[in-house]
């Protein structure tokens, strides 16, 4: 097990705000340097948030350098496959979420994992790490255009997830991944099941980009089901929020839906985001690889 940081630690509680709370647009001079491995995931998950992809690696391979924990170092492993995937390349994003599954899915039951009470404890457990490998692993697929195995991986999470207590985080990204399966495989109703339900979970929960996100999905799943009016009034929503949380990556993908559904500025705005996005490290999948 990680030592875990001390929770009255008003570092730690800054950064547990920035990566799951209500300041995810945290200026990069105010966020606290990390003092443990799970002090820079904590930052990590932020500066991937913020679309600072190079710095968002550093602090991931500081983890992977400063820890033995399968826990946290699986998780270290997924936030990788998400910043891959965020940038289209789910293959590589699938050997981060490949060996993150295998830290943690081959430990003991017993012997690993903390308890935590629901939406209070900042510190991970490993339901977290499960799920965040398998519905990563799950989204690989999806990427990958391989519908039944994102089914099957998305099933196993679920039963993950019921077999030990429920948390919030590994709640919501289930509903994402299971949004976008579903529209993927052109069951729009079902997706804006899964879009609702993530917004309902995600309302209830600390995390403003969270929150954001769900909203997105709720805009795309409309989207699909005709609804262009309303996706277009959500979507404008969720751009705003982004540009005043600096969430740039999902600024970039609110810029990509409202670009579908006619925003004359749209395309443009896409294109500034991407522009920034490259500046700070991350490099997009070309067109027809993975």
């Amino acid at each position: 097990m990680f030592a875990p940081a001390l929770v009255g630690d008003p570092h730690f509680a800054v950064l547990v705000e920035a990566a799951f709370g209500a300041d995810p647009g945290l200026a990069v001079a105010e966020l606290p340097p990390a003092t443990d491995a799970l002090g820079s995931w904590l930052r990590a998950v932020v500066l991937g948030g913020q679309g600072r992809y190079a710095a968002a690696r550093v602090e991931l391979r500081r983890v992977c350098n400063h820890s033995t924990d399968p826990t946290l170092l699986s998780l270290a492993g997924s936030t990788q496959g998400s910043l891959l995937r965020q940038l289209g390349w789910h293959t590589r994003a699938a050997a981060f979420d490949g060996r993150a599954a295998a830290l943690v899915l081959a430990t003991d039951d017993a012997t690993t994992g903390i308890a935590r009470p629901r939406f209070v404890d900042p510190h991970p457990a490993r339901v977290d790490a499960i799920c965040d490998a398998l519905t990563g692993l799950a989204a690989d697929a999806l990427g990958a255009g391989r519908l039944a195995l994102a089914g099957r991986l998305l099933r196993r999470s679920e039963t993950s997830m019921a077999r030990e207590e429920s948390r919030w985080r590994p709640a919501v990204r289930w509903q994402w991944v299971s949004a976008e399966n579903a529209l993927v495989a052109g069951r729009y109703v079902a997706a804006s099941r899964h879009a609702d339900t993530a917004l309902e979970l995600a309302e209830s929960a600390p995390s403003v980009r969270h929150r954001v996100k769900s909203r997105l999905l709720v805009a795309a799943a409309t989207a699909a089901r005709g609804e262009r009016a309303r996706s277009m009034a959500l979507v404008e929503e969720v751009a705003e929020q982004c540009r005043a949380h600096g969430l740039l990556p999902l600024r970039w993908a609110s810029a990509m839906l409202r670009a579908g559904l006619g925003a004359e500025d749209a395309m443009s705005e896409a294109a500034d985001c991407a522009a920034a996005i490259t500046r700070r490290g991350g490099v997009f999948c070309p067109a027809g690889a993975r």
